[in-house]
Formats: structure tokens, sequence, C-alpha cells
């Protein structure tokens, strides 16, 4: 049967659609997800790790990995200098023949020779919102070692006036999260992307 007859929520369906997604896949770049810090770069890769079976890098996660230590730890006992080398380091080891979801640091766009390292990558998508949704939504979690300050805030707001414009230089696409869900996010990156359709009612990322 043609796969356009299955239902959304028929389980044959949802196999042939994770085998043609498995097929392209091989052939894709990576999507790559830029950001200010709350923008939901981390929860919306999951996603998108979800929807199309493809790994997924976190740069931080990469960059703590190799120095052996956390991110608050290496601000703390190398600068943020130390820090910044070794994510330049590790966008450059990144393959750009095999296509994965990049998660990249807020301030991944800092040093103008990581822009055409992430574009040689792939497509890459800034993810914003509104300044009162981002800094409530990077508030919520502790270790944010640039927002240790004795005015969190006029911090995070000085940040995001001077990233804002390189975000802007470095993007393909950008989408708004204010007022979307992950799931949503996801969606509309691959609708960009790939002219994808939406995913049915309850396949979400959990």
């Amino acid at each position: 049967m043609p796969l356009q007859f299955f239902r959304f929520t028929d389980p044959l369906f949802r196999m042939a659609v994770r085998s043609h997604i498995a097929s392209v896949n091989r052939s894709v770049k990576s999507i790559v997800l830029i950001g200010m810090m709350g923008a939901g770069k981390s929860s919306v890769g999951r996603c998108l790790q979800r929807r199309t079976g493809l790994a997924r890098f976190d740069t931080d996660e990469v960059v703590a990995s190799k120095l052996g230590l956390s991110i608050p730890e290496i601000f703390s006992q190398h600068g943020e200098d130390r820090f910044r080398e070794a994510e330049t380091q590790v966008l450059g080891e990144f393959a750009p023949t095999q296509a994965a979801i990049i998660v990249t640091g807020g301030g991944v766009v800092l040093r103008e020779e990581n822009v055409p390292l992430l574009k040689r990558l792939g497509t890459v998508i800034w993810l914003e919102a509104d300044e009162e949704t981002l800094f409530e939504r990077a508030t919520r979690r502790e270790g944010r070692p640039l927002l240790k300050t004795e005015n969190p805030r006029n911090t995070f707001l000085q940040l995001l006036r001077e990233r804002t414009p390189l975000y802007a230089r470095a993007a393909d696409i950008r989408v708004n999260t204010s007022n979307s869900t992950h799931d949503e996010v996801a969606d509309i990156i691959l609708e960009d992307i790939e002219g994808r359709p939406r995913t049915a009612n309850g396949d979400t990322c959990g």
C-alpha cells in the first residue's frame, strides 16, 4: 500500500517514515543549533534527535569530557579563554560528512573563526526568544558561570545585546521559541529544512 494511505497513528506508517528518514539522513548535513542560554537548544536538540534518528552532540558536554572538568570548573580554574579554545577545537573535529544534531554553547559565535566551522557542518538554526523568557529559563538552572555576578539580569542583557547581531550573521534560519513547545520548535525546523509535515499528535519528545 502506498505510504500516503497509512494513518499517522498506524505503526506501519511510523516504521515506513523512520525507514525513509534513515535513508535520507545518510545524505543530509547536520542541524546546528545556536542561541543564548535559555533558548531551548538542549531540549530542542533532543527532540530533533528523536525525530530524525541522528546522533546528537552537545559542544559543552564534549568540551567538559575532553578536559575532564565541568563547565563551571573550566571557567573557574582555567578561565573563559581556555574554554573558548577547546570549543573551537571541538567544532573542528566534527566531520561535515557525518550528519548529526549539534547543540552549541551560547558563546560559540564570539570567535569569528567558529562561524565557518558551524556553516561547513550544515544548516545553522538560531533559536531566539524575548529577553524576559530567555532570562527566566536561563536562571532555572544553576551553574551558569557567566551569570555569577552581582547583577545577573544586567549581565545577561549585556551578553544578549552583544551576541544578537552575531547570531543573526551566523544563522541560516531563525526560530522564535518564546511561545512554542520544544516539539513545535523541532517540527518548525524540520519543516523549514526538509519540507516535512508536522508530526501527529502524541508523537512528542517526552
